[in-house]
């Protein structure tokens, strides 16, 4: 009998990150780790079991997608809208300071102002995807500090799109007017129905009572929701899983869809499982040995950088001192939305191929350190349970 061969691949990767999470419990390390290092040694760079990138960063997409829309479920939109004011100051001004930070070190290195624009950009994006799966797992979200950091998450990935049209700008390209109308507008759109949620008590669905026994038909409302707002903002020019986290937050203000977490909780395990391992294969493990004391320094660079610069922003905007630290640490490493830019920084010619794969490889590596990171700061502040409180 002929047996698939995507079936072997697939039962000894299950079978290996399963393994690879016993010995991981061991020494107290999230399922987020696991994932990122499946990634490293099933990927094409070591035992090449698994070798179709492309495939698995599209399908590590839709986890993150699935998880902001999780995400928007589980926020209150009256809560979010608090100090919002502060967190898009904040962020703007940590982006500031991070551009800041690369100039002095490209003043040295006498780095052009494009070069020096684009570094500040990709360390000051951090990854919304491992921040906010470590708050899931550790019930911290809905914490003071896991509030403030979901708010910053989403500002930063708000100023992606400008971002990414200052660096074309940068490499010599003619913006897009109508591209930009279209961002302007849909932008504008998006806030509108945050701000009318924010407004509002409860949504009335008035036919959403019939679903309540119908499970695929819950399940295919739910995956439309999810998936219908991020195709939306995509379409707009924004991020999709910023159309996601909306769609939660209006599963959230309808209160009779609370069916919504469990028809789509294996799909959020799997496809995020499937987006850390995609992110982990990005590592190669030859060109790391090859420019391992460029690549240590940097993300020593990163983390210390990011840590300190959004710990001082924190308590510039009244969190404590040790709360403020440890919302640095949970913002140390650098986000998978950086893969975008770094990839737009090749293609527009401010960095060439050698410098494209030392950034991939120290935004991959910052990933896989933060964890163990922000756990050692958590320690070293002393935030108990007490400072961890939900809200």
């Amino acid at each position: 009998m002929h047996t698939d061969p995507m079936i072997p691949i697939f039962v000894s990767t299950i079978f290996f990150i399963v393994m690879l999470i016993i010995l991981m419990r061991r020494f107290k390390q999230p399922h987020v780790v696991v994932y990122l290092l499946a990634g490293v040694i099933l990927g094409p760079h070591v035992l090449e079991l698994i070798t179709d990138t492309e495939i698995m960063n599209r399908a590590g997409s839709l986890g993150v997608v699935l998880l902001l829309f999780f995400i928007g479920m589980e926020s209150s939109p009256k809560r979010l809208a608090q100090n919002w004011f502060i967190s898009i100051f904040g962020t703007l001004l940590q982006i500031a300071i991070s551009i800041g930070a690369i100039a002095l070190l490209g003043k040295f290195l006498d780095w052009p102002f494009s070069r020096i624009i684009f570094l500040g950009f990709v360390i000051s994006l951090s990854s919304t995807a491992v921040v906010l799966k470590l708050l899931e797992d550790w019930k911290e979200l809905d914490t003071k500090v896991g509030q403030d950091v979901l708010r910053i998450l989403l500002v930063q990935d708000l100023l992606v799109v400008p971002m990414v049209i200052i660096l074309e700008m940068l490499g010599g390209g003619i913006p897009n007017i109508t591209l930009l109308a279209v961002q302007t507008v849909g932008g504008a759109a998006i806030l509108l129905l945050a701000t009318w949620l924010v407004s509002i008590e409860e949504l009335h669905i008035p036919w959403i009572h019939h679903l309540e026994k119908d499970h695929e038909m819950q399940l295919f409302i739910a995956l439309g929701t999810c998936f219908g707002m991020a195709m939306i903002t995509s379409s707009l020019g924004l991020s999709a899983p910023l159309g996601a986290f909306v769609g939660g937050m209006i599963v959230s203000t309808a209160r009779q869809t609370h069916w919504v977490h469990q028809s789509l909780s294996s799909f959020r395990t799997v496809f995020m499982a499937i987006f850390f391992v995609s992110v982990g294969m990005m590592i190669n493990l030859n060109f790391l040995f090859e420019y391992y004391v460029q690549i240590a320094l940097l993300v020593v660079a990163a983390i210390l950088t990011n840590t300190l610069i959004n710990a001082g922003i924190l308590k510039t905007l009244g969190t404590p001192w040790n709360a403020g630290l440890y919302g640095g640490s949970l913002l140390s490493q650098i986000g998978e939305f950086s893969f975008v830019l770094a990839a737009l920084g090749m293609h527009v010619g401010i960095i060439n191929q050698t410098e494209y794969q030392i950034t991939i490889s120290v935004i991959s590596i910052t990933l896989i350190a933060s964890p163990m990171w922000i756990e050692l700061i958590k320690y070293l502040t002393n935030m108990h349970e007490t400072e961890l409180k939900p809200l």
